[in-house]
């Protein structure tokens, strides 16, 4: 099985404020970057086929060139080939014009039978750059996946997606697109499985500890892909980002008054939250 992952870099939130640029939209190549937390379950998933059926494992971002950190991130879950994106013309992409530049590095790669990704990003939350990818690739898509099943011999893939409380079973062939729901949990149920895993996760460490990881990174811009520039980046994206405001801060110290239990003092508690808007 071919099998690849998108991933995205998202900031990193602990380490301060961001940068923007002019135009409102992010400035990635200043600011402290990390690996999307809902990409590690896109990871798992991959790794958990590999061990259960064999695979190759292609891990795909688009960003500037300090995202190779972000694939060596990757790289600590799962990943045997890592593949960015990189060109100043994909900058200020929106998640229409993300999907033309992976739709392309995914056609780059060649004959792949599944592409997964994660749910949504922490730096836009709209989950549209995995289904709108899918779109472009023209298969079937799967979402909110917390068990994949797939039977390669037969090409067929199926999945348990819990969707608003309410799960279901969804089956249909391959090449498919799935992207995981957080609460999706990989399962190793035999021996053979879990020594298997424990060799994959030792592989994985040669490569994140090797001093030639930059080696399994193939660095691709516009004129490698077969896209046009006119449907990628800022040109090529139709949302338009009219302003950012931060979100403000806390007080670091608040006013606290304690109360009691007594009916008396639940009743005073009360009227103070109707005074305040609160009730």
């Amino acid at each position: 099985m071919d099998i690849a992952v998108l991933v995205k870099g998202v900031p990193d939130f602990s380490e301060g404020s961001v940068e923007f640029h002019e135009d409102n939209t992010l400035d990635r190549g200043s600011t402290e970057t990390v690996l999307n937390p809902n990409d590690h379950f896109a990871l798992e998933c991959a790794r958990e086929l590999k061990v259960k059926h064999g695979a190759t494992i292609h891990v795909v971002t688009m960003g500037p060139p300090n995202y190779k950190e972000v694939l060596h991130e990757a790289a600590e879950f799962a990943g045997d080939e890592f593949y960015l994106l990189s060109d100043g013309k994909f900058a200020g992409a929106d998640t229409w014009a993300t999907a033309h530049a992976l739709h392309a590095g995914l056609n780059e790669i060649g004959d792949l039978d599944l592409v997964i990704a994660g749910f949504k990003t922490a730096d836009g939350e709209t989950g549209h750059t995995g289904p709108q990818t899918s779109l472009m690739l023209d298969w079937p898509i799967i979402t909110h996946c917390v068990e994949v099943n797939v039977q390669p011999e037969a090409e067929t893939i199926g999945a348990r997606r819990q969707l608003y409380g309410e799960a279901e079973h969804c089956e249909g062939p391959l090449p498919c697109f799935i992207v995981m729901d957080p609460d999706y949990e990989p399962s190793f149920h035999t021996a053979s499985q879990r020594l298997r895993l424990k060799d994959i996760l030792a592989e994985q460490a040669e490569i994140v500890e090797a001093e030639d990881f930059g080696e399994h990174v193939h660095t691709w811009g516009l004129e490698d892909l077969p896209v046009d520039e006119h449907v990628v980046g800022l040109r090529g994206s139709p949302t338009i980002v009219s302003g950012v405001d931060p979100i403000p801060q806390p007080p670091a110290e608040r006013d606290a008054e304690e109360f009691g239990t007594s009916e008396e003092e639940l009743r005073e508690v009360a009227k103070l939250l109707v005074e305040k808007g609160g009730l």
